[in-house]
């Protein structure tokens, strides 16, 4: 069907002079991007967008937003769209989704008439704040007014601006159900109902609220559905609620062919080391870290802070003013790291991603597959580090099964070819930057690795490679200073080794059995050692002393002594007769 309509649109008069190119030489066109992409996006009919008879007005919003063919999930699903056929579209996460039913929904919407033309329901607030910011980039020549409204803000607020002129409507079931419960939001006249992500929202949390919104709307109304999943919760809206809809699907397998997926099998207290070691061999771009609740999301945002590295947190109980800041600055490269709950793992587009790390493994193949998809978008190269213990063992092989796809053991080394680009800094920022982005520039990788190499060669006495951009982080996590206690023996131990120089004041206690037993820094060394500085090598008198930066996250272990298990501040502790000689392997390696 969708062939025969693009031979109709292309046989079509276009009485707007789209043909002609003289236009496009006025466009305000971006960087190209030149990265390499996978199938997953380039394996086209070859079509054009102007073949699509679009307006000529939308045609420069979809070209000045660096798009410069449309995606299979595009070809398909665009000329279909504009008979007003309802659509169930399936295809991989980071594959051109959003503008697949955006594009159309601005091509049918007419600025003339003042009425609410097209719902978009999504279901979380990141995502809905980064569609209603598609909406307005693609359609910024077409005169439109876009609204988002989410839970968590004023609803005053969402009451005086729909007021005026208010054409398409972006939020959360939750919020869009009230507006319209109370006439707010006159939804009788509104052609087109779109659900992006709807396996998540035809689940038991949203479907009655779903339910309840289509009968705001008219019956004759176009219903599209978008997602990479669909349950057969999906499978039962379709047949209550759509009529003869248009099937999509282009998953030929789950998981985008650019990701490449490791696991490394640690045990949960050495998860902090093992991090530590993947952020020093890592070349990262950007990474999301992912964490199965909001407690572990703060505690490891901390740690990873204490560490020396930038980030950013966010989770679902976060104040939404917090969690719109952390997102807006995270996208515009204020900062290198964001730890999360799943709150972030559906829909979420930012290209600089190339680095997805599960501290915690997710419990099923839906979730792991949403989580993986923030890196590797569009048809681009991403990397998936999963941290596995051994409760996670048959999960592991559970989800390989269930999305066909094989996690390998992480290797010694990862080849940068990957998942690194030649030029990182050149990697366009998504279309959807909701401020104007006014970051620094991080060093090129190559002058990050030199200067790792050269404090690695003075001792390891240094603190970790500068983060970028830590000065502009909004929540900082400001670590507490307790006063700790000190078991015995250790007071003269640090006499002797003050008087010789050797120890710097210890960093705060660790958070029990998160850290590491390893007295090891990001780089492999260190030993586990014992009070009596004898185990191994002797260990500056702290539990694990160690040799490297940032070994002052020792610990674990199950003593009475274990929230003095500190080593050296960023990696002093155990020099000059406290250097340790230890058996530790990175746990990256393991």
């Amino acid at each position: 069907m969708a062939d025969g309509l693009v031979e109709k649109l292309k046989s079509a008069t276009l009485t707007d002079g789209a043909t002609q190119d003289d236009w496009k030489k006025s466009l305000k066109l971006p960087q190209r991007d030149n990265r390499q992409q996978t199938e997953d996006v380039t394996n086209t009919k070859g079509l054009e967008f102007e073949e699509f008879n679009l307006k000529r007005n939308l045609l420069m919003g979809i070209f000045e937003a660096g798009f410069e063919k449309p995606s299979p999930i595009q070809e398909e699903s665009i000329p279909v769209a504009l008979t007003g056929r309802d659509i169930l579209a399936r295809a991989k996460n980071g594959t051109g989704k959003t503008a697949a039913f955006v594009i159309p929904a601005l091509e049918k919407i007419n600025p003339k008439i003042s009425k609410i033309q097209c719902l978009i329901l999504v279901p979380t607030r990141e995502l809905a704040m980064q569609t209603s910011q598609v909406c307005k980039t693609l359609g910024k020549h077409l005169n439109l007014n876009v609204m988002v409204t989410t839970g968590g803000t004023g609803l005053r607020d969402d009451i005086v601006r729909l007021q005026e002129a208010v054409h398409i409507v972006v939020g959360t079931p939750g919020r869009i159900l009230d507006l319209a419960s109370k006439g707010v939001a006159d939804l009788s006249e509104c052609p087109m109902f779109i659900m992006d992500e709807a396996d998540k929202l035809l689940s038991a949390e949203f479907t009655p609220v779903i339910e309840q919104l289509l009968q705001f709307h008219p019956k004759d109304r176009q219903v599209m559905l978008f997602s990479a999943t669909f349950p057969l919760s999906v499978k039962d809206f379709s047949d209550k609620n759509m009529s003869s809809p248009y099937e999509i699907n282009l998953m030929d397998e789950l998981t985008l062919r650019g990701i490449t997926q490791y696991y490394a099998f640690v045990e949960e207290r050495q998860k902090v080391h093992c991090l530590n070691t993947l952020f020093s061999k890592l070349q990262i771009n950007q990474s999301i870290i992912f964490c199965n609740s909001t407690n572990r999301v703060e505690l490891l945002a901390k740690k990873i802070t204490e560490l020396g590295y930038s980030c950013f947190y966010s989770h679902a109980k976060m104040a939404q003013q917090a969690r719109n800041r952390v997102f807006h600055d995270f996208r515009n490269g204020v900062c290198r790291n964001l730890v999360c709950s799943d709150l972030l793992t559906r829909g979420i587009d930012i290209q600089a991603v190339n680095v997805v790390i599960n501290f915690d493994f997710p419990k099923n193949a839906e979730t792991y597959l949403h989580r993986i998809g923030r890196s590797g978008r569009y048809g681009h190269l991403g990397l998936a580090i999963n941290l596995i213990n051994w409760e996670d063992r048959l999960n592991l092989y559970n989800i390989e099964r269930d999305l066909g796809t094989e996690i390998q053991a992480i290797p010694a080394t990862i080849d940068k070819s990957l998942y690194v680009y030649d030029s990182p800094e050149s990697i366009p920022r998504p279309i959807a930057t909701l401020a104007k982005p006014a970051p620094h520039h991080a060093p090129p990788p190559q002058q990050q690795q030199q200067q790792q190499q050269q404090q690695q060669s003075n001792g390891n006495q240094s603190a970790p490679a500068g983060p970028l951009f830590q000065q502009h982080n909004p929540f900082p996590v400001v670590p507490q200073q307790p006063q700790q206690q000190q078991y015995p023996g250790q007071q003269q131990q640090q006499q002797q080794q003050q008087h010789r120089g050797q120890v710097q004041p210890s960093l705060p206690q660790a958070h029990g059995g998160w850290q590491s037993r390893d007295g090891g820094n990001a780089n492999g060394g260190g030993g586990r050692g014992n009070y009596n500085n004898n185990n191994r090598g002797q260990s500056s008198g702290f539990r694990g002393g160690g040799r490297g930066r940032n070994n002052g996250y020792q610990g674990g272990g199950g003593n009475r002594n274990n929230q003095h298990q500190n080593g050296g501040a960023r990696g002093r502790g155990g020099q000059g007769q406290g250097q340790v000689q230890g058996n530790s392997t990175p746990s990256a390696q393991q």
